[in-house]
């Protein structure tokens, strides 16, 4: 009897793809889904000839396997991950590898990995980036959990993964280990929080060339494919051109037919929260995250627009310059957001005790992923440079990136605030970078007030860090009074 080297359980879309994905690379997989008439209809149809084993049971599909047993799960995040895994757990050996492939959150991981282990199992969590045509043709996959797994999975996993540079079959894997217990999908949350936030600052660029110039649905394609051909050379920049051209077979552009409400399936909202718990300023993909939130109010909106007056929509200036200007500035803003990104997942690293390959990382991202793009590779120089390097905007080539693009940048945001249009990302990117090269910010006053009404403390810049005072700021006479704490 054939042996498969790897299962998969669900068999949605992109079940399926990575599925054809391990047998056109020559692995024999074998395929179980809830509803079996789909695994039945998936091997006479699709994948009709393939190195495929079609199962009826959860215990059908492990006895097929070679050991170690690899079985992975392509389900939807929640319960039903877990569900399968209680339901694996009887069935399999020490030593077995459950993968989970879907969108979890990655505490849920480090939970499951953490269960699944103390039964004598491994478990990986992977990210699996790219979409149905990634999943087929090549992704991105980041996954984490017991090392000891990691071994096993790797030749499957990396001959699957797309390739850097992008469709160069020898080129390097768009996969690697990423860490221990949640750091994969961790990591492929941040990637999505990004991909929010390379959005935002997309359709912000779209807005001020279609509401501020005025430019028609084929001369912002044309602008968008020509940056493609730049520094912002990406999968989200090339897409943005062919949308913006295309037309129905009536004429009609699609792009101005859809509803501006934009949907979003959570791990922005789950890349913010893990900012807060971390105490890291992601601005740029809260903005992201909040700018979604404000399209949905579609009827308030509308309301609003009747009633709320704003200046006219309409840029009289230089509009070569302008042009120029917003291509630099939506480069900025995109160096400000991964430099947030990566301080999230330096955070979270070493809080979670993860030894994360930041350069690493973006090799990863370079292909297959929704993010992919020319910039990345900067990002894997920028560590090769310096492992140690504290913040992205350090770096000689992103530090000049953003002094060359400092005062267009400038001109950009005060465009869109003079044209009232919205331009939350690319402002707010602007903000943190003003905050984060300040040698000094104003929360000197913010804590004078915090000891003021709550006796909170604060630390004086003629001491040593680590001393904290308070002051009795209602004393009568003028005579302020502090006290030193010990930290």
């Amino acid at each position: 009897m054939t042996q498969a080297d790897i299962a998969m359980i669900g068999l949605a879309v992109m079940g399926q793809n990575l599925v054809m994905n391990m047998a056109d690379h020559g692995f024999t997989v074998a395929v179980y889904n809830r509803t079996t008439a789909v695994v039945d209809s998936f091997v006479a149809g699709p994948a009709k000839g393939m190195r495929i084993i079609p199962t009826h049971s959860l215990e059908e599909l492990v006895a097929t396997l070679k050991r170690p047993r690899r079985v992975m799960m392509l389900v939807k995040a929640g319960q039903p991950v877990d569900a399968f895994i209680e339901r694996l757990i009887p069935i399999l050996e020490p030593g077995d590898i459950i993968i989970d492939g879907g969108n979890s959150n990655y505490e849920d991981t480090m939970r499951r990995t953490s269960a699944v282990e103390a039964r004598g199992l491994l478990y990986i969590g992977a990210g699996v980036s790219g979409g149905e045509e990634g999943a087929r043709h090549g992704p991105s996959i980041m996954p984490g959990g017991s090392p000891a797994a990691w071994p096993a999975v790797k030749p499957i996993l990396q001959a699957i993964a797309a390739k850097a540079p992008e469709g160069d079959p020898n080129g390097v894997p768009c996969c690697d280990w990423v860490g221990e217990n949640g750091a994969g999908h961790f990591v492929k949350m941040v990637h999505n929080g990004i991909e929010y936030g390379d959005m935002q600052i997309i359709a912000e660029a779209y807005h001020l060339l279609k509401e501020g110039l005025g430019l028609s649905n084929d001369e912002m394609s044309a602008i968008f494919a020509r940056w493609n051909q730049g520094f912002l050379e990406s999968y989200l920049i090339e897409i943005t051109a062919d949308i913006l051209r295309y037309r129905d077979e009536r004429g009609q552009a699609i792009v101005d037919l859809i509803l501006d409400s934009a949907g979003q399936k959570g791990t922005g909202k789950w890349t913010v929260s893990a900012a807060l718990e971390q105490s890291t300023p992601l601005t740029l993909v809260g903005e992201a995250v909040f700018a979604r939130f404000l399209s949905a109010l579609v009827d308030e909106r509308a309301a609003a627009a009747a009633s709320l007056p704003g200046p006219a929509a309409s840029f009289d200036g230089d509009r070569a310059a302008l042009l120029a200007d917003l291509e630099q500035a939506v480069y900025a803003a995109k160096v400000a957001s991964y430099a947030q990104g990566y301080m999230l997942m330096r955070s979270a690293a070493a809080a979670y005790g993860w030894r994360l390959n930041l350069g690493g990382i973006a090799l990863m991202w370079r292909g297959g992923c929704i993010i992919r793009s020319a910039f990345l590779g900067k990002i894997k120089e920028a560590f090769d440079a310096d492992p140690a390097l504290d913040n992205l905007l350090l770096a000689p080539y992103f530090r000049d990136v953003l002094i060359t693009a400092d005062a267009g940048w400038r001109r950009v945001v005060a465009a869109a605030v003079q044209l009232g249009i919205p331009a939350p990302a690319l402002s707010s990117a602007l903000a943190f970078y003003d905050g984060y090269r300040r040698r000094r910010l104003p929360a000197n006053l913010t804590q004078a007030q915090r000891d003021y009404f709550g006796a909170h403390t604060y630390e004086r810049i003629d001491q040593p860090r680590g001393q904290f005072f308070h002051t009795n700021w209602t004393g009568h006479g003028g005579d302020v009074t502090a006290r030193a704490y010990q930290a």
